[in-house]
């Protein structure tokens, strides 16, 4: 790869990218949405106060494996010289099908992992790789 294809990055496209695809969790974890049935799912006690504990570097670290993705999307977004929205949606879609969605889904099968959870996290991962796509190719 030339690294070259770092200049055509719109780096303030891939930092809201982050942040919407990172907003986009706290909304899809929430009651609002599936909170419940992830919890459910995970077994995890939400009233255990061990719970929480780390939940600062956790979500730090969160935001920086989906910054990264969304570089990756840039990367690709410029390589392909896409810069419409349908674009956008087309490259989130493949990519949160084919690369995200399938990874969780891959180590969910060896760790016998309830479906649901295949569901909700791939469904996330999904989503927020069409909205990161997409702002990211507009934004080009």
């Amino acid at each position: 790869m030339n690294p070259a294809i770092f200049h055509h990055i719109h780096w303030l496209a891939v930092l809201v990218a982050a942040i919407a695809y990172f907003a986009l969790g706290a909304i899809w974890y929430s009651k609002v949405l599936f909170a419940k049935t992830w919890l459910a799912l995970t077994k995890i006690d939400a009233s255990d106060p061990n719970a929480t504990k780390g939940m600062g570097v956790i979500m730090g670290a969160s935001f920086v494996t989906i910054l990264v993705a969304c570089i990756g999307l840039a990367i690709l977004a410029a390589y392909l010289n896409l810069g419409l929205f349908s674009q956008g949606l087309k490259l989130g879609t493949l990519t949160g099908i084919c690369f995200g969605a399938t990874a969780i889904s891959n180590s969910y099968l060896f760790e016998k992992r309830a479906t649901g959870l295949h569901f909700i996290n791939g469904g996330y991962t999904l989503l927020g790789n069409i909205i990161a796509a997409v702002i990211i190719c507009v934004w080009q």
